[in-house]
């Protein structure tokens, strides 16, 4: 089992945290909503071409279309995490007023405490709509946010994950992101009450972290009481401001494309400070959301592990110069349906693990 000051000596300076989507295994929900046997695959194998050169269907190496619900599953990943020097994964969390979606992954991990997998969790608290086939007004779970009862409940769901050793702490503190925290209603009264909750339970604090990506306005910090900021990316240099309108380009109608090379420049010239909180820098593979929405996704030109790992090295290199970047979050290890993933795939093999590696001043 990994303590965390095992952690820290093993992994000094910069580390590498990537998001992680749990939607690799079937639900009694899913099934309901999206038809029987879905998973994150669904939508992964029936993309298409939608344009000359357009690299879909993205198709993991050797076929390995992996069930989350299958502990050597995550034993694989975290067997990966160890040789490519990714330290973490960011999984999302999903919790409705009581209702936990896709969290058969995390109940995993501690149900088996040999699989060696530094994680903590981003709340991704959006309500689930039918979004991905046009019907963003019909809602399939609803996001409620409710008062102290809820509010402890939720953190007694969450305590055995912090009292983990393997879970991501800042100087003892578990490490929790939010995604949209300016949706959460009574936010600031919720973390007090769990800060309290964690001083209760023998935790020293809470780390909070804020989802910096454009979505619902959040391309700046929302909270006084917060500890850090998550650059997430592409979209917040996309859409937060930091790209000018008239550079957006649109094929098919409908279609916005964009370059590879232009956001990441764009990214490593940028200087951003939010008023004294510890920023994480954000970092991406790819993008290509059409294998969910099809012709009215958001699609990455120009991209490739190569590329990625120069950029990669680069922004390592910024932090080190600026003494920022405790964490760097890289989108993401799986998000197959939005080509975002740093898993081995058909066309690239481990290219992209190996520029993680690389970026660690190790070999490639």
């Amino acid at each position: 089992m990994i303590k965390e000051a095992d952690m820290e000596k093993k992994d000094k300076g910069i580390k590498f945290i990537a998001f992680y989507l749990p939607q690799f295994h079937r639900t009694r929900e899913n099934d309901e909503w999206w038809g029987e046997g879905f998973t994150e695959w669904t939508n992964t194998k029936k993309a298409v071409p939608l344009f000359e050169g357009h690299a879909q269907p993205r198709e993991p190496l050797h076929g390995n279309y992996y069930d989350l619900s299958d502990p050597e599953t995550l034993n694989w990943q975290a067997g990966l995490m160890q040789t490519y020097g990714v330290y973490g994964l960011c999984i999302y969390h999903y919790w409705f007023a009581g209702k936990r979606l896709l969290h058969e992954p995390a109940k995993l991990l501690l149900e088996h405490r040999e699989i060696r997998m530094n994680y903590c969790f981003s709340w991704a608290n959006e309500p689930w709509t039918r979004n991905w086939d046009g019907q963003e007004n019909s809602v399939l779970m609803p996001q409620a946010y409710g008062g102290e009862e809820d509010w402890r409940a939720h953190f007694e769901t969450l305590l055995p994950f912090f009292l983990d050793e393997r879970y991501i702490k800042v100087n003892g503190r578990p490490l929790f992101v939010l995604y949209v925290p300016n949706q959460i209603v009574r936010c600031a009264e919720m973390l007090a009450c769990w800060r309290r909750l964690a001083g209760e339970n023998g935790l020293p604090g809470l780390y909070i972290a804020e989802t910096l990506s454009s979505k619902h306005g959040m391309s700046r910090p929302c909270l006084e009481d917060s500890d850090a900021c998550i650059e997430f990316e592409p979209t917040l240099t996309l859409f937060g401001g930091y790209t000018p309108r008239g550079t957006h380009k649109y094929i098919l109608d409908t279609m916005h494309v964009f370059s590879f090379d232009d956001v990441w420049e764009n990214m490593l010239a940028r200087k951003t400070a939010y008023a004294g909180k510890e920023k994480f820098p954000g970092a991406f593979t790819g993008w290509d959301n059409s294998p969910r929405v099809g012709a009215r996704a958001s699609v990455c030109l120009g991209f490739g592990p190569e590329k990625f790992k120069g950029y990669l090295i680069r922004l390592a290199q910024k932090c080190d110069k600026e003494k920022s970047g405790r964490f760097v979050f890289i989108n993401a290890w799986n998000e197959w349906a939005e080509g975002a993933y740093l898993e081995p795939d058909r066309d690239f093999g481990y290219g992209y693990l190996k520029a993680v590696r690389a970026a660690r001043g190790e070999e490639g």
